[in-house]
């Protein structure tokens, strides 16, 4: 379905009924295609609710407004919208910072958060060098493949591999550029005390983009009562790798 939220244009992808709602928050470059085996079998106990983040899969991108701050009142507008009583935000990688933040308002409804390889409240531990060939390889397939291989364990099935790259060619650059340069650098950790819903984190062992210790350090440590398991042999892409 399409719908407005905050003046742009989302696509959203919805399958299942049941209480709590599942919100699912998709990785940088990504969409919710991402989410779609984790989904498959969900969906017969739960609503599930999917949407591509503005700038990415097949929602719009406005030249701007791409900070936290932004994405978060996205997902507020989404469970207004959606009139959610009771859900379950789910957000990986990029969208675990949004889930965080987003939890961090204490919203009405807001039963748990699950985060899988989060990026942290704090700044994302990101060295210069990659930061730089990320924004360099916007739009280039063979970046993409190189981002790829270092961010998983194992080969991708083909047609996955094929989702990955098309997903992530087909992102705006201002959305690209803009998480890149700002929202992963972005520190909202002082408003992590506001988060008072039980918090799951997930991470790969084999995670060389947040690896686990990162998720320890600065997620656990801002909020005490998230309860980590560690996937073995599993890189960044959990919902690709290990559904």
């Amino acid at each position: 379905m399409k719908t407005e939220l905050n003046g742009v244009t989302y696509n959203i992808y919805q399958q299942g009924s049941g209480d709590p709602a599942l919100v699912f928050l998709h990785y940088f470059g990504g969409s919710s295609r991402a989410w779609a085996a984790v989904i498959a079998p969900l969906a017969k106990e739960f609503r599930c609710i999917a949407p591509d983040l503005r700038g990415f899969g097949d929602s719009a991108a406005p030249p701007s407004g791409y900070s936290v701050r932004d994405y978060v009142a996205d997902v507020v507008a989404l469970v207004d919208t959606l009139e959610l009583m009771h859900y379950v935000v789910v957000g990986h990688s990029m969208g675990g910072k949004f889930a965080l933040a987003f939890a961090a308002r204490q919203p009405r409804g807001l039963t748990s958060l699950v985060l899988l390889a989060p990026s942290p409240p704090t700044p994302e531990p990101m060295d210069d060098r990659e930061r730089q060939r990320l924004l360099d390889g916007f739009g280039k397939p063979a970046a993409t493949a190189e981002t790829l291989r270092k961010i998983t364990a194992q080969p991708l099935p083909a047609p996955l591999r094929e989702q990955f790259i098309e997903d992530n060619l087909r992102s705006s650059k201002a959305a690209w550029d803009a998480w890149l340069e700002h929202g992963s650098r972005e520190d909202v950790s002082d408003q992590m005390s506001g988060v008072n819903v039980p918090v799951v984190a997930l991470s790969g062992t084999k995670d060389r983009a947040i690896p686990t210790d990162v998720v320890e350090r600065e997620v656990v440590q801002w909020i005490k009562a998230t309860r980590l398991t560690t996937l073995p042999d599993v890189g960044h892409l959990l919902p690709l790798e290990a559904p």
